[in-house]
């Protein structure tokens, strides 16, 4: 009836009597030392159960899906277990049981299973609409780290930075803005960007949420409707050079041109990276040519004489927290001398 590369789920229609579904239970329920069993056919050995525990929830950057939110098991899972049932102890259906990390193409003791709200969200949506919709909330996201979260006085980690805001977006129309760390979303506690990408992806277009955001200092309550994903464009460029040596790159001001050579938004303002030195603070923290530097702590840069004034102003053993910006999109990047080892 559907399949969605994206998640590796399909649903089948199957014409035949007399079949009992298994009942599916809640994956969010699950704890972590909880136990589980896993059925498949491993090496071809039909109907094998194996016992273990959720070793882990929420497993992503495992890099078999776009969107990954795993449990992890050390029930054996092995090839020929794929597709088959995570099951806990209830005899409900918890999970979808998918891969495993290996060196040796068998079990390790690490398993990975599609936990069963994601698969029942997919499974609606094929169902319905012959393909799944997934939510868009048009803003660019990153993870947080101590520095960034020191920059921006928010107190821990658990939380995730918005780099940039589509204009005219779901996200510009609820009121978010690039620097706004999200919280909560509908209700659930949000730790880092894959946790809020795949709550987003969840979302039924169209569907209003409630968002949580620390933004100077205190958190900021919003409702967003949600808008349904779509593809994004990507451009390319090159531009030539003025020194910030003892930042390990190469600066000039930017020009509109420059601007739509490189796919940015009409009125993008700032300083082009066009040279970085391989050993310098700019590439230690992830800087590339092609990007544009919009800001410095928070205060605008236009150009190439008002971002040497706004570092001057800074201690570099500190740190600079720059808002970076692409045809790929928009993040913030914490620039810091640490000192030579």
């Amino acid at each position: 009836m559907g399949a969605d590369p994206k998640t590796d789920l399909a649903v089948l229609k199957i014409d035949a009597n007399g079949l009992v579904a298994a009942p599916l239970g809640n994956s969010d329920a699950l704890q972590v030392g909880e136990w589980v069993l896993a059925v498949g056919n491993p090496f071809n050995l039909e109907q094998t159960v194996t016992a273990g525990i959720v070793s882990a929830k929420g497993r992503a950057n495992v890099g078999i899906a776009d969107y990954e939110d795993f449990l992890q098991t050390d029930a054996a899972i092995n090839p020929g277990n794929s597709g088959g049932p995570l099951v806990n102890l209830k005899g409900e259906v918890v999970g979808i049981n998918t891969a495993i990390a290996t060196n040796t193409g068998q079990s390790a003791g690490i398993g990975f299973a599609i936990p069963i709200n994601m698969a029942r969200s997919i499974k609606d949506n094929l169902i319905a609409n012959g393909r799944v919709q997934r939510g868009y909330l048009g803003v660019m996201i990153q993870d947080l780290d101590e520095d960034l979260s020191r920059s921006f006085k928010f107190d821990g980690t658990r939380g995730v930075l918005i780099g940039d805001v589509v204009p005219d977006g779901p996200g510009a129309k609820a009121g978010l803005k690039n620097g706004d760390i999200v919280v909560r979303y509908n209700g659930r506690e949000m730790d880092n960007v894959q946790h809020l990408r795949n709550a987003v992806a969840e979302t039924t277009p169209g569907k209003e949420v409630p968002i949580e955001v620390f933004r100077d200092g205190k958190i900021e309550k919003l409702t967003i409707t949600i808008g349904e994903l779509s593809g994004q464009p990507v451009a390319s460029g090159k531009a030539p050079a003025n020194d910030m040596k003892k930042l390990g790159m190469t600066l000039q001001t930017l020009t509109p041109e420059q601007a739509r050579e490189l796919g940015l938004r009409e009125g993008t303002r700032g300083v082009l990276i066009t040279e970085v030195e391989p050993d310098g603070l700019a590439a230690f923290a992830g800087l590339q040519p092609r990007q544009v530097i919009s800001s410095v702590n928070g205060n605008p840069v236009n150009d190439v004489e008002q971002f040497s004034r706004e570092v001057a102003k800074q201690d570099l053993k500190e740190g600079l927290r720059l808002h970076v910006k692409s045809a790929q999109g928009s993040r913030f990047v914490y620039l810091k001398d640490a000192g030579k080892p």
